[in-house]
């Protein structure tokens, strides 16, 4: 399970938690602005045209959709391209790899604060470190969420 602790300035901390990759993307989509996407995508040339019910192969292809074609001459149709919008330049494909965590990461870092733990024994390790500066001052409110999510998920027990 991963977890997600989002500070925000000027209102009540919030934590919640993600099964793997795919449902923190879904779930991160879900609060953002982009569509889930243009944070995170992976398709070759092929797969955009497809899309738009077209083939490489079909004539005046180029004139119609002229971007897709030539992401298609450069890399190669059935190569996989990435799109992530808070990591690159938006709209963008890009043959390095970007994963559904880098890319809702990202996501979460354009909101503001945040912390992720990518696993409940890290989410636990952190609540338990008092000495942790996020907890610092008015950050007792972030570890009290935490707090939650973690007897929510039955991480921890409510006898704390």
């Amino acid at each position: 399970m991963i977890f997600v602790l989002e500070i925000p300035k000027q209102a009540e901390p919030r934590c919640w938690f993600a099964y793997d990759g795919g449902d923190l993307l879904r779930k991160v989509a879900a609060a953002d602005p982009l569509q889930e996407w243009e944070i995170h995508d992976c398709a070759s040339p092929r797969e955009l045209l497809e899309m738009f019910d077209a083939t490489p192969e079909m004539p005046d292809v180029s004139d119609k959709f002229p971007g897709i074609c030539a992401m298609g001459e450069e890399y190669g149709w059935d190569t996989p391209l990435y799109r992530a919008d808070h990591l690159q330049e938006p709209g963008t494909y890009r043959e390095t790899p970007v994963s559904p965590e880098q890319a809702s990461e990202a996501a979460l870092r354009a909101r503001g604060d945040f912390r992720i733990y990518w696993s409940e024994s890290e989410a636990t390790a952190a609540f338990e470190r008092a000495e942790d500066p996020t907890w610092a001052g008015s950050g007792w409110r972030a570890r009290w969420a935490l707090r939650a999510q973690l007897i929510a998920t039955e991480v921890l027990a409510d006898d704390l």
